[in-house]
């Protein structure tokens, strides 16, 4: 149930402008979830939810950009463990084999992760290239990604 709360909160303060603890608390009765104060209070400390300012003054609550960043990290890493096979480099060239048709996934991860080094991705069907400025970046690359997979 709390989860479901969270969920539901977290798309309430995604859609609207919710800027008090009595807004959201109404909202999410309209959701089904009969909550008090206390427990809207609890469940904004439990999410790290801030108050952000909007033009004219008024402030309402928001997700940390950090907090977002981590969780979409944290799902682009899990999409990478699961399309991976190997990651070997030919000089600054990294090359990333994945199963079958899980190529563009995988490099759409890596991508989003902005692992740094990288100049350009290129990926197919089961293979993707990752293009880096030197030799060494691309040895330091694949440490990193092997280190993700837990090689």
């Amino acid at each position: 149930m709390k989860t479901k709360r969270h969920e539901m909160i977290l798309q309430i303060i995604e859609q609207d402008d919710v800027c008090t603890q009595e807004i959201l608390q109404e909202r999410l009765k309209q959701a089904g979830f009969d909550v008090t104060q206390a427990t809207v209070s609890r469940d904004i400390k439990n999410l790290n939810l801030i108050k952000i300012s909007l033009k004219g003054g008024s402030y309402r609550y928001a997700q940390k950009q950090d907090d977002i960043v981590q969780k979409k990290t944290m799902k682009f890493k899990s999409v990478f463990y699961e399309a991976v096979i190997s990651v070997d480099n030919a000089q600054n060239i990294v090359a990333v084999k994945c199963h079958v048709g899980m190529g563009n996934a995988a490099c759409a991860a890596i991508d989003m992760m902005n692992l740094g080094d990288v100049v350009g991705t290129i990926a197919g069907d089961d293979t993707i290239f990752i293009l880096l400025k030197t030799t060494e970046k691309a040895i330091q690359f694949v440490e990193k990604l092997n280190q993700m997979l837990g090689r």
